[in-house]
């Protein structure tokens, strides 16, 4: 839904399970590449390889909720200035968590693909761009008010689904366009039976096991 000339490709993993991913792709008409279930920066250069892009995106999969018309913000910021190597909305995050979208220079990924030696770096395919700002021209897009450690729109447990659900099934309409951030807050807002299926889990992502490496990010930025 996102207006930005774009080609999409899946990029998931090697393992049985991942065989459904594969055949919805091949059924919405969409690319596909498999690679190692742990390093997605080998996963991504797998896809930057079937395509002559001169940039690349990360959007995680588990971000169902995401706003195209953020997609499109951040892709045009990166496009209005060719000296970015890497324009985000994450770093640091303000926006809701499962908002995340990220684009940056071919030749950028390729080299923290090779160059990039962390387990976290690999598994987690942009930390060895960002934490380096003394190399890398960064932009980062902020929110208008911080939102990353309230409120949680990605997936990882039974609670996130049940949220979704509730709020996909109360806001899509079958042929009319995605709904946006905006009117997803206001759901939750006026629902707050909703918001409240998984408080629990807000604030809590993966900086939690790696803190200890991260140089630019602290303990005020994730919750166990």
């Amino acid at each position: 839904a996102a207006r930005t000339a774009s080609k999409v490709i899946v990029a998931t993993t090697t393992d049985s399970s991942d065989d459904t991913v594969v055949e919805l792709a091949r059924q919405a008409g969409v690319a596909c590449v498999r690679g190692h279930p742990t390093d997605l920066l080998d996963r991504h250069i797998a896809a930057l390889k079937t395509t002559d892009c001169d940039a690349v995106s990360k959007i995680p999969s588990d971000q169902p909720l995401l706003d195209p018309a953020l997609v499109d913000r951040v892709f045009g910021t990166f496009l209005e200035d060719p000296s970015y190597d890497y324009v985000s909305n994450l770093h640091p995050s303000t926006w809701p968590d499962g908002y995340d979208v990220e684009v940056m220079k071919r030749e950028v990924l390729e080299t923290a693909w090779r160059e990039a030696t962390k387990p976290m770096e690999r598994e987690h395919t942009t930390p060895f761009i960002w934490e380096r700002p003394d190399r890398f021209k960064l932009k980062n897009l902020t929110f208008d008010r911080d939102l990353s450690m309230t409120h949680r729109l990605t997936i990882d447990y039974a609670e996130d689904y049940e949220l979704i659900r509730r709020v996909y099934d109360a806001l899509h309409v079958q042929g009319k366009p995605p709904f946006g951030l905006q009117a997803i807050l206001d759901y939750l807002d006026a629902h707050p039976d909703v918001f409240a299926l998984n408080q629990k889990f807000a604030g809590v992502n993966w900086y939690r096991h790696h803190l200890d490496e991260l140089k630019t990010v602290d303990a005020s930025r994730t919750r166990v």
